[in-house]
């Protein structure tokens, strides 16, 4: 079972068709997985048809999903955007910021985790870096 995290805390996932892979992107439903290094111009034709991308983050330590989540926002991706695996507490706002609207987690990282640590940093907007420098 998975965990989602949102601005407002934890729930659990809301149905959803069947996620394809980059390589059955013609047959999609609406929702892809994507690997941290797939390329995003393979995606331009199906944008608009996209639901949901879920981008695959196999270590916390890798930020190539980022990277990738806001080359997504900016070729207009409106869908939903979802970090998934090995996402911290501490880089939500980050995740935010890039055009993440969500992440999901484990059951076991939601343990080590809890909803009150994902939540101090819900309010990603406030606490930037750009905006403490302007301040």
């Amino acid at each position: 079972m998975s965990i989602i995290v949102t601005d407002t805390g934890f729930s659990t996932e809301i149905p959803i068709p069947a996620f394809t892979s980059l390589a059955q992107l013609p047959f999609h439903e609406g929702a892809l997985d994507l690997t941290n290094s797939d390329d995003p111009t393979a995606l331009t034709a199906y944008l608009e048809d996209m639901r949901l991308i879920r981008i695959d983050f196999p270590s916390f330590s890798d930020g190539r999903g980022f990277t990738l989540a806001r080359r997504l926002r900016m070729m207009g991706f409106k869908g939903r955007l979802r970090a998934r695996g090995h996402v911290l507490a501490d880089q939500y706002a980050m995740a935010r910021r890039v055009g993440f609207d969500e992440v999901e987690i484990s059951d076991a990282l939601a343990q080590r985790q809890p909803a009150e640590q994902w939540l101090a940093r819900a309010d990603w907007q406030a606490h930037d870096h750009q905006s403490r420098l302007r301040a």
